[in-house]
């Protein structure tokens, strides 16, 4: 058989490298020219020249086209990654967020030069707060977990205004990795509640929970099961009975945007995930916009600096606000990924945010439907995502890791495996609304044939993928002993 292009050895771009080749050009200085040594200390001038390839600019184009073909991304194909919303990001988004009056802005530019922004700003304020039904917010936090991070230091300072700064923060055991790492990081107590038995926060064992030292409730909705959680308001009045916040973690309002919004439920914080909900790019570390919105109780302890307008229509900085947690991110915050959000959210409109969320829960009704009489679904299906289990595989040798392998033969990303931790071999797959019925079907079509080979060839299943550019790894030795180094002639 022909071997797969993808498996073939891609030469690291030194590999590529001929003496004399030339790519770029420095255009002529408009300047006069001057000696660096003139300019530069010499503690800071190179004692040889650096060690760069030599290539021509069409080789190095082809090069890194090369390795982007093997690397999976959402402009490739389906990536349903349970919990993290891999949906499809439309490129008018690009085209706005390098507009030259928007790309090219620099940090330290005066406020009055930066009016366009500023405004652009202060509208996706207001149109974040209107969707989560919230009173005031704050666009700085670079991520989900920063906001997660800023909503816990938001509790604090309430707390600590109050006279005891309280010294624990309930969550579900079905709760994202990073909400008891956000707690423990706040100086906070997690205290940990089982889940019942559809999957939801039982407000009775809650309300045993409950005393004047929890000084809040971290609560995903819909949660990581993918479930709504039906007895919030319940959950809300216990919380505040008791003295306590409430905060949602907003990493699925893909599936509650338009519909019903987090406020109106009871909850005092949220943080919003522009990079998920809103449909900025994201993967491999960011980038990423995380904004928090508040009630107004929590209004006075956001970052400073907060944007504020003028009864005329302009835009300052307010840095006068002695309660504030104080600042948690270099400026403004991930402007790109704010004008990306921006762009979807005013193209959209409120009819279109409204379809999002009713087409994501559509969706993932459809593909629930075709895989739950094979794959178990032990607390049923979720709304914008489901969490299965291939704990049946088990009997023929195959755990949840080995679908996840085959499924990349397929030129399918593999979804979220073995979270949340309450499913026995889970996969957590979320569609998103983005995908049609036709490659709905093609993925459910590719679980449904990995199960079948399971039974009838495990062997096979065990060994793959068979197609992609790296073969199975042996992956608890590639922890314990990584080798990163280059093994070449050059550098």
């Amino acid at each position: 058989m022909e071997q797969n292009p993808l498996q073939r050895p891609t030469p690291v771009i030194f590999e590529h490298s001929r003496e004399g080749r030339r790519g770029t050009k420095i255009p002529k200085t408009d300047v006069p020219a001057r000696p660096l040594d003139e300019l530069l200390p010499k503690s800071a001038l190179r004692k040889a020249q650096p060690a760069l390839p030599e290539v021509p600019e069409h080789e190095v184009v082809r090069h890194f086209t090369a390795i982007s073909l093997k690397n999976h991304h959402v402009d490739k194909a389906f990536y349903p990654l349970g919990s993290c919303t891999m949906k499809y990001n439309p490129k008018v988004n690009e085209l706005t967020a390098r507009l030259p009056g928007l790309g090219d802005l620099h940090p330290f530019q005066p406020t009055s030069g930066v009016q366009g922004a500023f405004r652009l700003m202060w509208e996706l304020g207001e149109m974040l707060r209107e969707i989560a039904g919230m009173d005031a917010i704050t666009l700085q936090p670079a991520a989900g977990a920063q906001g997660e991070f800023v909503g816990a230091l938001l509790i604090r300072a309430y707390h600590t205004a109050q006279g005891n700064p309280r010294k624990k923060i309930i969550i579900p055991d079905s709760a994202h990795g990073t909400n008891p790492a956000t707690v423990v990081m706040a100086g906070y107590e997690a205290v940990m509640l089982e889940s019942n038995a559809e999957g939801r926060m039982d407000p009775t064992a809650l309300e045993a929970a409950l005393d004047d030292e929890v000084a809040g409730v971290m609560l995903t909705n819909p949660n990581t099961l993918g479930k709504f959680e039906s007895e919030i308001e319940t959950i809300a009045g216990l919380v505040h009975e008791a003295g306590g916040l409430l905060y949602m973690d907003g990493a699925n309002l893909n599936a509650l945007m338009g519909i019903t919004r987090p406020g109106d439920l009871g909850y005092d914080i949220v943080h919003i995930n522009l990079h998920k909900t809103f449909s900025s790019p994201h993967g491999g570390g960011g980038p990423g916009a995380g904004p928090v919105a508040v009630k107004s109780h929590l209004a006075p302890y956001l970052p400073i600096p907060i944007l504020q307008r003028d009864e005329v229509g302009g835009y300052s900085l307010d840095w006068e606000r002695p309660d504030s947690i104080g600042k948690v991110h270099g400026f403004w915050g991930n402007f790109g990924v704010l004008v990306r959000a921006y762009t979807y959210i005013r193209m959209l409109g409120p009819d279109g945010v409204l379809d999002t969320a009713r087409t994501a829960l559509l969706n993932n009704a459809y593909m629930s439907a075709r895989l739950e009489g094979t794959y178990q679904l032990p607390y049923g299906r979720g709304m914008h995502e489901s969490v299965f289990s291939g704990a049946f595989l088990k009997e023929h040798g195959i755990r949840t890791l080995d679908v996840a392998k085959r499924l990349l033969d397929f030129g399918v990303h593999a979804p979220t495996v073995y979270f949340p931790l309450i499913v026995a071999e889970a996969i957590m797959a979320e569609p998103t609304e983005t995908e049609t019925v036709e490659e709905l079907d093609r993925f459910c079509d590719a679980m449904l044939q990995i199960a079948v080979e399971a039974k009838n060839d495990p062997e096979f299943v065990k060994n793959a993928p068979y197609t992609t550019p790296v073969r199975r790894l042996d992956e608890a030795r590639a922890n314990r002993q990584p080798d990163v180094r280059y093994k070449g002639g050059h550098g």
